[in-house]
């Protein structure tokens, strides 16, 4: 395995966005990666990481990529072997497509042109961060945002529902009871997935786009870090209405 690290590799660190071009394709280059090449990623926390990696790598248009499912945890209550050694791989010549987000990607106003619109959102964070009373995780220190709550009308569909105990994800009939059936989602709505900073609604955005097979799914990784910090943006707190 290449370790590829979600904040150091595909983050800008000034301007709060990913890498260039430029950028991804020096990365891929070094991890001997080109356009033949299988991506499988894993990572822990049932792959919200990996997820997000994952997520990143779509909007540079790396199709050939898959997730582990269940990731490091199911591998390891599986007895199966780890070890320490650091591959060596051979430098590539991949080039990368320049990067496109309009897909894929959700930005502020549009999420608040969603949100007045009436349109699918769906918060996957924890009910007590949906509601107000958190503003991060359980166990997290509780920082980052001014305000906790939710954007206007969004639906509380926390991430690890989708997931089995064991980190893998649920089959197709147990997400559509969730998602479809509970929750009133259907193929060719115009979604938006949000959490803390995109990663655990990277998650949903896969379950979403691959397991059920939706081709109009958002991520918004401004997500509450910036929703809950923005100047006039509306919020709501309590249940789920």
């Amino acid at each position: 395995a290449q370790k590829v690290d979600w904040h150091q590799d595909l983050n800008d660190p000034v301007l709060r966005d990913y890498v260039s071009s430029e950028q991804f394709e020096k990365l891929l280059r070094e991890k001997g990666i080109d356009e033949h090449t299988t991506v499988v990623f894993y990572g822990d926390k049932n792959n919200w990481w990996a997820a997000y990696a994952f997520w990143v790598f779509q909007l540079f248009g790396f199709t050939n990529a898959k997730l582990l499912d269940g990731g490091r945890i199911k591998w390891e209550q599986e007895g199966r072997p780890f070890n320490t050694e650091v591959p060596r791989l051979h430098t590539t010549s991949y080039k990368a497509p320049r990067r496109s987000d309009e897909k894929i990607r959700a930005f502020f106003q549009q999420v608040r042109d969603h949100s007045s619109a009436g349109k699918p959102l769906i918060d996957v964070r924890s009910p007590e961060e949906y509601t107000g009373q958190r503003t991060h995780m359980p166990d997290y220190p509780q920082e980052g945002t001014l305000r906790g709550g939710h954007i206007k009308g969004a639906r509380s569909i926390p991430w690890a529902r989708a997931a089995n105990s064991d980190g893998s994800f649920k089959d197709a009939t147990s997400l559509r009871a969730i998602y479809e059936q509970e929750k009133g989602l259907k193929k060719g709505d115009d979604i938006v997935a949000y959490c803390r900073i995109g990663e655990r609604s990277s998650h949903t955005w896969f379950v979403l786009t691959y397991l059920l097979g939706y081709d109009r799914v958002r991520n918004y990784d401004g997500s509450w870090t910036e929703w809950g910090n923005a100047v006039r943006a509306p919020i709501e707190k309590g249940p789920e209405k």
